[in-house]
């Protein structure tokens, strides 16, 4: 690569599913056709004067996304990030683990570049699919100029990643960025940003923790489970986990982060054990305020799913 590229790498996704009818958009196969099968399908607009540099890191249905596959995708962030002519960075990824990705690329990358992550909702097979669009709203916010760090794009909306999470299980607008809003919006080809990016609490890993991190093939990875409060939640689910050699635990706690009693016995012990516990939320928006006698640490204003994230990061930061 010598001239302005944009790499565009490919993971798998409905965006690269394909169904057996063009009128079926939920019963297909997702992860079907390479990266460069899809991105012929696009009329790249000239006008936007870069390369692309195509590469299938993965091919997966986002729900079988793991940890390894992660931390493949960031080794290749980085190697991307590290190229003088690599411009900006597209991601085509599924939408069901999307957020969890973008932010684990925000925290184990920092780029100081874009990478945009961007998805469908629809197959490539559909009468009207999303994802050519949502392909080439993406190529533009990575060719923005004084832009750093990891987004989102779908359905015209530019997201930030430690905002973004996916709310609806249809819709072609199926993420949100809560009570702050997208950070931005795709129009006719040209970005508009709605603000500056808000300064919001998230795990900050030390640099050397990061190199290590990009550099090593095989890691060791944190055993993070998710467990919900609900009405009549018990603590059985806890001791066995504790049993098995759990690393720790987030709890999706209800309301302002509270846990039925006997759940909290549980955690209290498994704790005392050793085991790291961190309280966030199942309400859709909102954060967790912090109380004087809280007996766990806060996800910061992190939801579940991105709170695990994050914990794994700080067990491995130890």
């Amino acid at each position: 690569m010598t001239k302005k590229t944009v790499a565009v790498l490919g993971m798998g996704g409905t965006i690269a599913g394909q169904a057996s009818s063009a009128g079926d958009n939920i019963d297909y196969k997702a992860a079907e056709l390479g990266i460069e099968s899809l991105l012929q399908t696009i009329p790249i607009d000239r006008r936007l004067e870069f390369d692309i540099y195509a590469e299938q890191v993965a091919q997966l249905d986002s729900k079988d996304m793991s940890l390894p596959a992660l931390h493949q995708l960031a080794q290749r962030v980085n190697a991307m990030v590290a190229t003088p002519c690599v411009k900006g960075i597209v991601i085509t990824h599924g939408t069901d683990t999307l957020e969890e990705t973008a932010f684990f690329l925000q925290q184990v990358c920092s780029p100081s570049k874009p990478v945009v992550l961007t998805c469908a909702m629809r197959p490539a097979t559909a009468f009207v699919p999303d994802g050519p669009q949502n392909i080439l709203d993406a190529l533009v916010v990575a060719c923005c100029p004084d832009v750093a760090g990891v987004f989102v794009v779908c359905a015209g909306r530019i997201h930030l990643a430690s905002l973004v999470q996916k709310i609806h299980t249809y819709r072609l607008d199926s993420f949100s960025s809560g009570e702050a809003g997208c950070f931005g919006l795709v129009e006719e080809g040209c970005a508009r940003f709605l603000s500056s990016p808000p300064a919001v609490p998230v795990v900050s890993l030390e640099s050397d923790t990061k190199k290590i991190l990009l550099s090593m093939s095989d890691i060791v990875w944190p055993r993070v489970e998710i467990l919900m409060n609900f009405a009549g939640a018990d603590g059985r689910t806890v001791d066995a986990l504790v049993a098995q050699g759990i690393d720790g635990i987030v709890v999706a706690g209800t309301g302002n982060g509270t846990i039925h009693h006997s759940l909290e016995a549980s955690l209290l012990r498994a704790q005392d054990q050793g085991v790291a516990i961190v309280v966030s939320t199942r309400c859709v928006e909102g954060r967790v305020l912090a109380l004087q006698k809280r007996l766990f640490a806060d996800s910061a204003g992190l939801n579940p799913v991105k709170a695990r994230i994050a914990l794994i990061l700080k067990l491995l930061d130890k």
